[in-house]
């Protein structure tokens, strides 16, 4: 402000700096964050790029931490309260995997071993090694070509394990259950949605023959989302009168809703109830390294887990998964 030579007062305005947008930039973090969060917990997703992007709830949960500590650091009440609700909730949904809730059990025990060969190029030698190191009652697989059942024929499986029910084709729908004991096919057990998933009863000694299903639904890519979420409604519920076991390539993760109603039906994952949920199966023998859990053993609530463990084989993209399981 000055005095003006011809009288009267010159006001200079005062220029007011920009705040930046701190709130506005704040929630701008917080809310992709809160919507994952809803989606999930809602189970919300539709379509296949949703679907697809479901998988990656495991690092959504670990990401939600960096919008809470912007939102606390900058004293955002409201996007604060948000933030941690978000965190928890996908911590909630996430952290029990790498925790575990087994408890002790007894009865038969009964070891499975799945694996998806990838147009039946995984290495045989690798397999049979797993297969003589962990001595499995029963080897899903997935992806299995007639190339595949000769190799692993000669490679001394047919030894090891000669029971099987096997519909090997030479192209990614051939599917196969290899097993030490008596089996008994189980022929349209299942709708022909997907790939091709044998179902059997195994004699296992000691009690009623065990059901299992191999499973291999298409991937939920574009509108094969369609029948991947048919394929999934089908397998079976778990049942009073048998113990079934679900085992393979279920293309899906514990964060998709279309998974959790297959668990609603009376099962669980094996590798959750032992604290190994979070290792990754795809995926593998590549550059990136696996990334996304998608393999799995569903169990019988009433079947005991003892161990699971993941195992790399060359010339496949998925891991191996090894469940010791205690069945009543």
């Amino acid at each position: 402000m000055e005095t003006s030579a011809v009288g009267g007062t010159i006001v200079t305005p005062v220029r007011r700096r920009r705040r930046f947008p701190g709130t506005a930039l704040t929630w701008l973090a917080v809310t992709p964050f809160a919507a994952w969060a809803v989606a999930r917990v809602a189970g919300l997703e539709r379509g296949s790029f949703p679907t697809q992007l479901m998988t990656a709830t495991p690092y959504a949960a670990a990401g939600s931490l960096v919008p809470l500590l912007i939102a606390a650091l900058g004293r955002k009440r409201a996007a604060t309260v948000v933030a941690l609700l978000t965190t928890a909730a996908l911590g909630f949904s996430v952290l029990p995997r790498a925790l575990g809730t087994a408890s002790a059990a007894t009865g038969r025990p009964f070891k499975v071993m799945t694996i998806n060969m990838l147009f039946g190029r995984a290495d045989t030698d690798t397999i049979m090694r797993l297969v003589r190191e962990f001595d499995p009652d029963v080897l899903s697989t997935q992806e299995l070509t007639p190339e595949a059942v000769s190799e692993l024929d000669q490679a001394g499986l047919k030894d090891l394990m000669p029971h099987r029910v096997l519909e090997d084709e030479w192209s990614a729908g051939g599917s196969g259950l290899y097993s030490k004991h008596e089996v008994a096919e189980l022929p349209g057990f299942l709708p022909p949605v997907g790939h091709r998933m044998p179902s059997a009863l195994v004699s296992l000694p000691g009690g009623a023959p065990i059901g299992f299903v191999d499973v291999h639904p298409y991937p939920p890519l574009g509108p094969q989302v369609t029948d991947w979420n048919a394929a999934l409604a089908s397998l079976p519920s778990a049942s009073a009168d048998r113990v079934r076991i679900l085992a393979g390539d279920f293309n899906a993760s514990l964060d998709h809703a279309a998974m959790r109603g297959v668990l609603a039906r009376g099962y669980q994952d094996a590798a959750d109830q032992v604290g190994a949920g979070l290792i990754p199966t795809w995926p593998a023998n590549k550059r990136v390294p696996p990334i996304i859990t998608i393999d799995h053993v569903l169990v019988d609530r009433r079947v005991g887990v003892k161990e699971v463990s993941v195992h790399d084989v060359p010339g496949t993209d998925h891991r191996a998964v090894l469940a010791e399981l205690i069945v009543p």
